[in-house]
């Protein structure tokens, strides 16, 4: 858990919110194999390894070391992460297709994901009849079991489904062996209430004894919400990624989750997120997509500041902040430009151990601003410099 001294959100979301879960919710990493399908994006085996280590020192609870049969690398990479003595543990990724399958086993990987499409939109765009479908998912979460291969059924697009459909894929999965079950938002269409209802449902048909998952994507921006929403209606597992990777709008971010689930709603998880920045800057480098500064937990101007009137109160992280930096390994800084206040000018000259007297300062902003807005950008230090020299 958080340190709660470090969260300053003030008493509304404790008087809105009916009493919260307070099960530890398992984070299940998928960057390896969902997060490189954002567009462009190649992981070498060694990348994939790199990351494998810092996501189990940060806490993540499973790691999806790949799809083996997509490619050489991937099935490198599955036997980098499965050998290298992680914490975490190390799940595959197969289709309902014996080859598959015996990929898994033959790599001696000991807990997998196993995905088939059940909505009658990807089942029509397959030509595959639901019966078949159902036969399909059978036979190989059968074999996978009697291997002795974890199984956790993934349907895809189950926000879609018929419902009905939906609840007999899942059955037969689990009468097939499937010990735990993953609900699938595919293509990113679910509402908060919509995955909280699925999930809630799920929960109700299978019982209390098989542990549900939650994978959900971002197309409509909701991406965190609904995993929330998803663990108040039972989920034990949120299965996401790094920064949001993925195809299209990407996949909920297990550091936005993680954060929002202890922060606001004292849901815990295992993740450290003094890790978060470091583990967000890893995945940026070996995947070569930086994110907007202003992004939620890893952004770099979360904790930087240019407005006058917020250095007026920078002396006083709460009362300007959500919670505090060092909670997710960030540091406060202040930075001079167009939005600059006088205040500004008194931090800024005391960082630099410059004397400026107080009957400089208001000279000294103008300076700055004018700077500022002639550049279209920030007054650095020895910008800054030379202005009081």
């Amino acid at each position: 858990m958080i340190d709660r001294s470090k969260v300053w959100t003030g008493s509304l979301n404790e008087m809105a919110l009916d009493p919260q879960p307070h099960v530890t919710v398992g984070l299940y990493d998928t960057t390896l194999r969902d997060g490189e399908q954002s567009v462009g994006v190649v992981l070498s085996p060694e990348d994939k390894l790199e990351i494998a280590r810092a996501l189990d020192a940060a806490g993540i609870d499973r790691i999806e070391a790949g799809f083996p049969r997509v490619s050489a690398d991937d099935w490198r990479a599955v036997e980098l992460v499965s050998a290298a003595g992680l914490k975490a543990e190390v799940w595959g990724f197969s289709r309902a297709v014996q080859a598959d399958v015996e990929a898994l086993v033959e790599l001696g990987v000991a807990a997998s994901v196993i995905e088939s499409p059940i909505s009658d939109g990807k089942l029509a765009a397959l030509g595959v009849a639901r019966e078949t479908m159902l036969e399909r998912i059978a036979s190989a979460v059968s074999f996978a079991s009697g291997a002795g291969i974890k199984v956790a059924f993934f349907g895809v697009d189950s926000s879609r489904a018929d419902l009905e459909f939906y609840r007999r894929a899942y059955e037969t999965a689990v009468e097939a062996g499937a010990q735990e079950v993953v609900v699938v938002d595919t293509i990113g269409i679910a509402t908060p209430e919509a995955a909280a209802f699925l999930v809630g449902q799920t929960v109700d048909w299978l019982g209390g004894d098989i542990p549900v998952h939650w994978h959900g994507h971002d197309d409509f921006g909701l991406g965190t919400a609904a995993a929330v929403a998803a663990v108040q209606a039972g989920a034990t597992w949120v299965q996401g990624t790094i920064n949001g990777m993925g195809e299209r709008a990407g996949n909920a971010d297990l550091l936005e989750v993680a954060l929002a689930l202890e922060a606001l709603y004292g849901i815990p998880t295992r993740l450290d997120l003094t890790h978060a920045r470091a583990l967000s800057q890893l995945v940026q480098q070996r995947a070569g997509t930086p994110l907007p500064s202003w992004k939620a937990v890893s952004g770099d101007a979360l904790f930087t500041r240019e407005s006058g009137a917020v250095a007026a109160q920078f002396h006083d992280p709460p009362a300007i902040e959500p919670y505090s930096a060092d909670l997710v390994g960030a540091e406060r800084g202040l930075v001079l430009g167009k939005k600059s206040g006088i205040d500004s000018i008194r931090i800024a000259a005391e960082r630099l151990g410059l004397d400026v007297p107080e009957e400089r300062r208001a000279e000294l902003l103008a300076a700055v601003k004018a700077r500022g807005v002639e550049k279209r950008g920030l007054v650095g230090d020895d910008e800054f410099r030379a202005l009081v020299g």
